[in-house]
């Protein structure tokens, strides 16, 4: 089974990258993240035309997230059980489903903006939630393969950035956001990218100062899985290409092959 995460920013700006990249890397199951689109806007019809379902969780604000199968989506759950709101208000940023046996959540982390900032604080107690959700689900069922992907906003470690010394006062590296990666995955998670990928290629570029062509990124893309998931992991990959060319997302996939 071939798994994919990409931060698509702007589903409907990209449809057309989407639908070509899927039908160049035939993954089985997508997390889609930042989709700046209500469920309802989402567009469907170009990817169910490839034999994907689709659940979308969007409001049309800078969020959104989605599953794309053409293994089946069963026990669908939007937001997580107790998902903290800002500003009033519980974001669409978590969405998971069973796909063929394996349970997947895309989710795309609150970016904190800066420390001390409310949505920093935030950041911090979505991050606990989720590690909530991840116990909860998976002492319900040990032995199911399980992995927690899409864009998390941390960077997990210094040779995540390409220069760590310029984020001194910057949210993604803080000792605190590390540390809620940490408590997600004493949960029972591991990152399942191999070490040879970290730090480059990485899967975020800015759109400015041409950061892409100058290795100026970030890894904070992640496929975070259980023991019964990692096992099976046959190869794993950035997806640079689909960075390249016109109208790209600033960030690219992430592609995880597991036997099933």
């Amino acid at each position: 089974m071939r798994i994919a995460t990409w931060n698509v920013n702007s589903v409907k700006s990209r449809i057309e990258r989407l639908v070509e990249w899927l039908e160049i890397a035939q993954p089985d199951v997508v997390a889609l993240q930042e989709l700046k689109c209500t469920s309802t806007d989402f567009p469907e019809m170009p990817v169910q035309a490839l034999g994907y379902e689709v659940a979308a969780h969007g409001d049309g604000r800078w969020n959104g997230v989605a599953l794309l199968s053409r293994v089946g989506l069963a026990d669908v759950v939007r937001d997580l059980p107790g998902q903290p709101a800002y500003d009033g208000s519980v974001e669409p940023r978590a969405i998971g489903a069973t796909c063929d046996g394996v349970r997947i959540w895309s989710v795309y982390v609150p970016n904190g903006r800066e420390p001390g900032h409310d949505h920093y604080h935030y950041k911090l107690d979505w991050l606990s939630v989720l590690r909530d959700t991840v116990v909860g689900e998976m002492a319900a069922a040990p032995d199911l393969p399980y992995a927690v992907i899409g864009d998390f906003n941390v960077a997990p470690e210094d040779t995540d950035v390409w220069d760590i010394s310029l984020f001194a006062e910057s949210t993604h590296v803080t000792p605190p956001e590390r540390a809620a990666l940490a408590d997600l995955r004493a949960a029972g998670l591991s990152d399942v990218m191999p070490r040879a990928l970290k730090g480059e290629p990485y899967t975020f570029w800015d759109y400015r100062d041409g950061a892409f062509h100058k290795g100026m990124g970030m890894r904070i893309d992640l496929v975070y899985a259980n023991a019964a998931f990692a096992g099976r992991v046959r190869d794993a990959y950035v997806d640079r290409e689909a960075r390249k060319g016109k109208g790209p997302s600033d960030h690219a996939p992430v592609v995880v092959d597991i036997d099933v």
